[in-house]
């Protein structure tokens, strides 16, 4: 028997999965800051600030502050004044409210993602084979909302249900996401589920924790995937290798009963 025809739901991961971000976030930072007048800031400074400041803001404030019931806006308001600061940069409030400002709303639009070619048409096959489909994301509610509506992956066409951190307050590699993720598939088996994602940590191995079929996608030649290989994990280079590896695996179970 193969695994397609015992799956019933496939949850997919969205960056690095389904999208990518265009250029590095330290760019959109400076971009913001050039737009209200002010200097460049440097570059290389300004994206390892944000990095330094958004992995605190997350030990603080973890799902964008879902527990402490604080205001998406003013999570990345904090997030970002502290990256400045951090690249060294510090901005009288109302210069600063202009730069947020332009950083929030790019954030909350298509602009600076990307869709790869090939996420569309395979949550549509999957969705027509009958499977339902979920996003689990460590992300905030503006992906649910905004984000992947406005670059056509749409809740009803692309996909069934998503979970995501920021509305949900758990986050990957917590295994209870992907126990919500079950859930609002119906409650479905997790033997019943495969996950993708492009993480061994936030993916494969919590998913797996929980019963669940996983892989990985390697569209980046990581230097980890050899590891991922090595530890069991399938591991395939994009979308198309999953349609492929999925549909060759049941032509195979198949011929092999027939």
């Amino acid at each position: 028997m193969s695994l397609l025809s015992k799956l019933r739901c496939i949850t997919v991961d969205v960056t690095g999965t389904l999208i990518a971000y265009k250029g590095e976030l330290g760019d959109y930072y400076c971009m913001a800051a050039k737009a209200v007048g002010l200097p460049c800031p440097d570059y290389k400074r300004m994206h390892e600030g944000f990095k330094a400041a958004y992995t605190d803001m997350a030990k603080r404030y973890p799902c964008f502050g879902h527990a402490a019931k604080l205001p998406n806006v003013d999570w990345w308001r904090s997030c970002v004044r502290d990256s400045f600061i951090r690249a060294g940069y510090e901005y009288d409030e109302e210069t600063f409210e202009k730069v947020f400002r332009r950083i929030y709303s790019s954030f909350g639009s298509s602009a600076p993602y990307s869709v790869f070619p090939d996420s569309q048409p395979f949550l549509r096959w999957a969705r027509k084979r009958g499977l339902i489909v979920g996003i689990v994301s460590n992300a905030e509610y503006r992906y649910q909302d905004v984000i992947l509506p406005a670059l056509d992956l749409n809740q009803g066409s692309e996909w069934d249900f998503g979970v995501f951190s920021g509305i949900v307050g758990v986050e990957k590699p917590d295994p209870k996401i992907y126990q919500i993720a079950l859930e609002k598939a119906g409650n479905i088996a997790p033997e019943e589920a495969l996950h993708i994602g492009d993480s061994m940590r936030k993916d494969y191995t919590p998913a797996r924790s929980v019963g669940m079929h996983a892989l990985l996608l390697d569209r980046f030649k990581t230097v980890d995937a050899e590891n991922w290989r090595k530890s069991g994990a399938v591991v395939l280079p994009d979308l198309v290798a999953v349609q492929d590896w999925l549909t060759k695996e049941e032509n195979v179970a198949a011929a092999e009963n027939s």
